[in-house]
């Protein structure tokens, strides 16, 4: 006989406003326990020392999760020149320094080669796997970590203020895998100083804007005045993070075969073309994510509910 699982079977996206100095991974295990949901996993790390968007998969919204992770990413942070640190952040331990301040001439005069599709090395506290073992894990430990240089997209880069001659205040969007803090280290070494991140805020998750984040003051006051049910209103639904996918509306017998792993024929005009990945919908709740293949949705993923 099958073990009942533990918790509510509560499905949707929590878009979550991490605090400073939470990991990642607590704060989905203060969400889960908030919700009482019996599954959850987030879509793209947040350092600790970052604050901002971190979507977080609930039940069986952990099946879109990749869906998350493709998405652009919208950062806004604080550079610190003069000084590059092990894990190019503020946590860590100065490994050089510079007297050279940038001015705002060069600083955007640089930014143009930190735009489009570049090489970029990830920090060596990171959490990148070698042989099996999390590259920061071997970074605490005192061991050599060298990562190779790895293709990324940098949609836009712009310099938004100089309060002091210390610091430089960015916005970035960019594509999945960039480092925010590769990306302030490498902009120091190029101007002839050093730099580091000293304040890292990530304000879009796409298809998850700023307006979607919540505070986990709100949540946990949503929790106090109503128990793990007063939660549900603050998600989004599962489809939210689909929303870069066509819907295919199907009706009851679709849906059935969907549910079973079987295809289905797909007619009309206005009909998905050959390849396309597509999520089908039965009377408004989500059924199915598939693929178009000799004019039939295939499907990938299928959810049980809504």
């Amino acid at each position: 006989m099958a073990r009942k699982k533990k918790g509510r079977a509560v499905s949707g996206w929590l878009v979550l406003d991490k605090p400073l100095g939470m990991t990642s991974t607590h704060a989905v295990s203060v969400v889960k326990r908030l919700f009482g949901a019996q599954k959850a996993g987030h879509a793209g790390t947040l350092d600790p020392l970052a604050t901002g968007s971190l979507p977080i998969a609930l039940g069986e919204a952990t099946k879109t999760v990749p869906y998350v992770m493709d998405g652009r990413k919208v950062y806004a942070f604080t550079v610190r020149w003069g000084i590059e640190t092990n894990t190019d952040d503020a946590e860590g331990a100065v490994v050089a320094t510079s007297d050279h301040r940038p001015d705002r001439a060069a600083i955007e005069a640089a930014l143009a080669g930190f735009t489009g599709a570049i090489m970029q090395v990830p920090p060596a506290f990171s959490a990148i796997k070698i042989e099996g073992e999390r590259a920061y894990d071997l970074a605490r430990d005192g061991e050599e970590v060298v990562l190779e240089a790895r293709p990324v997209e940098i949609h836009r880069l712009s310099l938004d203020a100089m309060p002091d001659a210390d610091t430089a205040q960015f916005s970035a969007e960019c594509g999945k895998g960039t480092y925010v803090r590769a990306l302030a280290r490498d902009l120091g070494r190029v101007l002839g100083t050093r730099g580091h991140v000293t304040a890292l805020r990530r304000l879009m998750v796409s298809p998850f804007g700023e307006a979607a984040m919540v505070p986990l003051d709100a949540l946990r006051a949503a929790h106090e005045a109503a128990g793990e049910e007063g939660c549900d209103g603050l998600m989004q639904p599962i489809e939210a993070a689909l929303a870069g996918l066509t819907e295919l509306r199907v009706n009851r017998n679709e849906a059935a075969r969907l549910r079973n792993g079987q295809s289905m024929l797909v007619r009309g005009r206005d009909a998905p073309a050959e390849g396309d990945t597509v999520y089908a919908t039965e009377a408004g709740t989500l059924v199915a994510i598939g693929t178009i293949e000799q004019g039939e949705l295939a499907p990938m993923r299928v959810f049980v509910g809504g």
